[in-house]
C-alpha cells in the first residue's frame, strides 16, 4: 500500500495511526500542502479532490477521506479492532470520532485558515483566536460525550475507560490525538478536559501513536 500524506495533516495523522496500530506497512509519499502540491494536475490522477490523505491500495485502487479509508483498513485487516463489537457501542465510538472529524476539524483546517487571513484580511491574532474558540468549544462536547459514556459503563458494572472507550485504541483515539496535537501548536487551553486528555496520555504511551506522530515522519519540518 501506499499513503499520500503529509505529515502535519490531522487526517493523514489519523489514517497513520489506523496503519500503525495494525502492523501494516506502506510507503510514505508525502504531498506537501503548504507548497500547494496537492493542486498539481500530476496529483488530480490520484485525488480528485486534491486532498489529503489517499491510500492506495495493493490492488491499485485510490481511496480517499480519513474516516473511510480507516473503517476500509478495519474492514480488510480486522485485528485489532478499531470499532467495538456491539452496533450500539460501535455508533458511540464513531459519535466520538465525528466529532472531532465533522465538527472541530473542518472550521480549523489549512484551507479555512487560508481563507480567513488571505481573502477576510483576519490578522494572525484573531485567526489564532477563531482556531482556539472552536477546538475548545468542540473538546468540551468530546469531554461532555466521554463523561456520559463512562457513566454508562459505571451503570453496567464495567471497569473505567482507559481510551476514549474501552481498555483499547478505537477510531475514537485516531482522530482525537491529531486535534490535540494540532491544538498545543495553536496554544489551545485543555484546562478541565479531564477524560479527555487522560486518554490522549494513554494513546502517546502506545508505539503505534508514537511511530505515526509527525516527528516520526520522514517529511517532518519543525
Amino acid at each position: 500500500m501506499k499513503l499520500y500524506n503529509y505529515f502535519r495533516s490531522s487526517a493523514s495523522f489519523r489514517v497513520r495511526i489506523a496503519l500503525a496500530l495494525k502492523g501494516l506497512p506502506y510507503d510514505y509519499a508525502s504531498v506537501h500542502l503548504v507548497k500547494g502540491e496537492h493542486k498539481a494536475s500530476g496529483y488530480a490522477a490520484v485525488s480528485p479532490a486534491n486532498l489529503v490523505p489517499t491510500l492506495e491500495t495493493d490492488a491499485g485502487e485510490h481511496l480517499g477521506q480519513s474516516m473511510a479509508i480507516i473503517e476500509y483498513l478495519d474492514e480488510t485487516h480486522p485485528a485489532p479492532a478499531l470499532l467495538p463489537a456491539g452496533a450500539v457501542d460501535r455508533a458511540r465510538v464513531r459519535a466520538l470520532a465525528q466529532l472531532v472529524a465533522c465538527e472541530i476539524h473542518p472550521l480549523n483546517n489549512l484551507r479555512v485558515l487560508k481563507y480567513l487571513t488571505r481573502e477576510l484580511k483576519v490578522d494572525e491574532d484573531t485567526k489564532n483566536t477563531w482556531y482556539r474558540h472552536w477546538v475548545r468549544d468542540g473538546l468540551e462536547a468530546f469531554e461532555r460525550e466521554l463523561q456520559a459514556n463512562e457513566s454508562l459503563r459505571a451503570a453496567a458494572g464495567l471497569p473505567a475507560s482507559t481510551y476514549c472507550f474501552g481498555d483499547t485504541p478505537t477510531l475514537a483515539d485516531c482522530c482525537l490525538v491529531p486535534q490535540i496535537f494540532n491544538g498545543k501548536r495553536f496554544n489551545v487551553d485543555f484546562a478541565g478536559l479531564t477524560r479527555t486528555m487522560a486518554a490522549f496520555d494513554t494513546c502517546m504511551a502506545h508505539p503505534a501513536f508514537q511511530k505515526a506522530q509527525p516527528s516520526s515522519c520522514p517529511d517532518f519540518e519543525a
